[in-house]
């Protein structure tokens, strides 16, 4: 059975990682290539400029509003829709009355609720930015029409021209976006718990808030860790990238004054928009390190004995 095992395992694993090693490690190799010539994206001739694109990164002020936004979505989108997600999974599972024939039941209707959480997953992140643009709208939009139908007529904010509000504006529609996969997924981790840890707390008297903390958060807490991940690299990705680009105002996108300006939309910027595809590059290395680091300390963070049951 040993004998060709090696060749075997080899043979299966050559392609994927030839095609992985190609289309993913290749281009981060490139890019870290070209951040440090002055190619414009377009001409074939380049020359290599050493590190003037790093040292261009230290005075740029709108790369340090885009990496301070960036930080802003890593540190508080994950925080904010996971949490938002655990007490939904919570309450659909394990948050309902009790009943004659279950000491532990989720609320009344709870597939019907998991299926209107999780409609935003059907649609396309460009499709719910588009949607949002229009509820946004300050002369005809649902929000100040609904300010104006409560008697609120001096109240009608520019939600995506003020550079006060803009970014909290696109911070609310990724969590809209992206809360319901989690709570479909964090539902399925609560189901596969076993029902008699939860009938044993509840007899020894602990209530609701005590058994998510003892036992709900520790036995989902490798889905949580992952989940944490997940919507980092969601924060500092395409996602952001997408609505910024799709909803926020201004000639160049970016909202105004670069209020809603993020790390990936800067780099689409520098590269289609500026012929500065050199400098884009650099500013994606700098983007791909934040990606790394944050991964690297939630991971690390985030570890602790694995519980099984």
């Amino acid at each position: 059975m040993q004998h060709g095992k090696y060749r075997f395992i080899v043979g299966f694993l050559a392609a994927p990682l030839g095609i992985y090693a190609l289309f993913v490690i290749w281009p981060f190799i490139q890019s870290i290539y070209y951040s440090f010539t002055d190619w414009s994206g377009l001409s074939p001739e380049f020359k290599m400029v050493g590190f003037k694109n790093y040292s261009r990164i230290l005075d740029d002020e709108v790369f340090w509003k885009s990496f301070q936004h960036s930080v802003t979505f890593v540190l508080l989108l994950p925080l904010v829709t996971l949490t938002l997600a655990l007490f939904f999974a919570f309450m659909l599972n394990v948050g309902g009355r009790r009943r004659k024939n279950a000491a532990i039941a989720g609320v009344r209707g709870s597939a019907f609720y998991k299926v209107v959480y999780f409609f935003p997953q059907v649609l396309s992140i460009a499709i719910v930015a588009l949607l949002f643009q229009f509820a946004y709208n300050p002369n005809s939009g649902a929000l100040n029409s609904a300010l104006k139908a409560v008697g609120l007529d001096s109240v009608q904010p520019d939600w995506l021209g003020d550079p006060d509000l803009a970014l909290w504006c696109v911070f609310a529609v990724l969590v809209w976006s992206t809360v319901g996969f989690f709570v479909v997924l964090f539902s399925a981790g609560m189901a596969s718990i076993p029902r008699d840890y939860y009938e044993a707390a509840l007899l020894d008297g602990a209530n609701r808030i005590t058994t998510f903390f003892k036992i709900t958060l520790p036995l989902l807490w490798d889905t949580v860790q992952s989940g944490w991940a997940y919507m980092g690299i969601l924060a500092l990705g395409a996602e952001s990238f997408a609505v910024v680009q799709i909803m926020t105002v201004g000639p160049n996108g970016g909202g105004p004054d670069y209020s809603t300006t993020v790390l990936p939309l800067y780099v689409y910027q520098k590269a289609f928009r500026d012929g500065q595809a050199a400098y884009a590059t650099t500013i994606g290395v700098a983007l791909l390190v934040l990606t790394l680091l944050f991964v690297a300390v939630v991971m690390r963070l985030g570890r602790r004995e694995r519980l099984e049951y």
